[in-house]
């Protein structure tokens, strides 16, 4: 299980099986080729609650949610996990 806290307060536990999935990296070249959707597929590695946690803790009181926190925290993530940053 990989936990931790990102530097906005998200408080994650997320299967390391996930951090292996083949779909995660086929995401991560979408995003490196620019792509919006490859973000989006990207963090379903979080699972459906992780995911709206995420988003609901960068939604602001018009209900929009913050793309480049969310992407942040994300990045956060996976950079934490590679230094082997693991709560």
């Amino acid at each position: 299980m990989i936990t931790g806290k990102t530097k906005s307060g998200f408080v994650y536990a997320i299967p390391e099986k996930r951090i292996h999935n083949m779909e995660l990296l086929d995401a991560l070249v979408e995003v490196e080729r620019g792509s919006d959707a490859g973000l989006s597929d990207a963090l379903n590695l979080l699972g459906k609650d992780l995911k709206k946690k995420l988003y609901d803790l960068h939604r602001d009181e018009d209900g929009i949610v913050d793309g480049e926190a969310v992407a942040n925290d994300f990045v956060q993530i996976l950079l934490d996990y590679k230094a082997g940053k693991n709560s």
